[in-house]
């Protein structure tokens, strides 16, 4: 969710007042995921990079989603939403930490769209998390070097059992996946647009999907084999 500091600076407005336009462009993505059926919803809202902004944004940035979550949290529930906070949660205050368990324990039976927050999230970050605890159960003799497989890995990541990506949306213009889920992203579709988060809407994400649409995923077959089996 890219562009909140340019859609404000265009505006002559403080990069917070962006921010806060932008959290109405996610209550209205989570509404329309929700509306499409979309099985699962992931919002980069705050990299490992991103610490090193200035202090007085990521201020605003941390109360921003303190208040979100206490504003959204019984909505999320009444929709049947169930939202994880994926990322380092360390570097939070305790507040927040608190608040991010409370509002996932009310959540966690609800069988509609999964939501997920990156907070504090980095590809690195959630690889070497996943290593960490593959090396833990080596080390106690639950599991030997030649069970490490693709598959475990995955189940040692953040995402856990959740389906990869099938489509990334990287708004602002920037063309790049700064650090956010690189191994889950490994045969994603990528989408991008120019237009700035707080400017994107159902529309925009119509667009998306109806790009989306229109690729051929072939998962290193080729478009014959695709075909036969469509037909099989």
């Amino acid at each position: 969710m890219d562009g909140n500091g340019r859609w404000a600076k265009q505006r002559f407005l403080p990069r917070i007042a962006g921010h806060k336009s932008g959290t109405e462009a996610v209550r209205e993505a989570v509404k329309w995921c929700a509306r499409k059926k979309i099985e699962v919803l992931t919002l980069y809202a705050f990299s490992s990079e991103n610490w090193r902004r200035p202090v007085v944004e990521v201020d605003y940035l941390m109360k921003l989603f303190l208040n979100a979550l206490e504003r959204e949290a019984n909505k999320l529930h009444e929709q049947n939403i169930q939202l994880k906070i994926i990322g380092d949660r360390s570097r939070f205050n305790e507040k927040l930490q608190d608040l991010m368990r409370k509002v996932e324990i009310l959540t966690e039976k609800n069988t509609g769209l999964k939501l997920l927050i990156a907070a504090n999230y980095g590809g690195h970050w959630d690889i070497c998390e996943a290593f960490k605890k593959i090396t833990a159960q080596i080390q106690s003799g639950l599991l030997t070097e030649n069970d490490i497989t693709p598959e475990l890995i995955q189940k040692n990541l953040s995402t856990q059992d959740l389906p990869h990506p099938d489509l990334l949306i990287r708004t602002s213009g920037e063309q790049r996946i700064s650090n956010f889920m690189l191994w889950q992203l490994a045969y994603s579709e990528l989408y991008f647009t120019n237009v700035l988060w707080p400017d994107f809407n159902g529309e925009e994400l119509d667009k998306a999907l109806a790009y989306y649409q229109n690729r051929e995923r072939r998962f290193g077959y080729i478009s014959e084999q695709i075909k036969v089996e469509e037909h099989a």
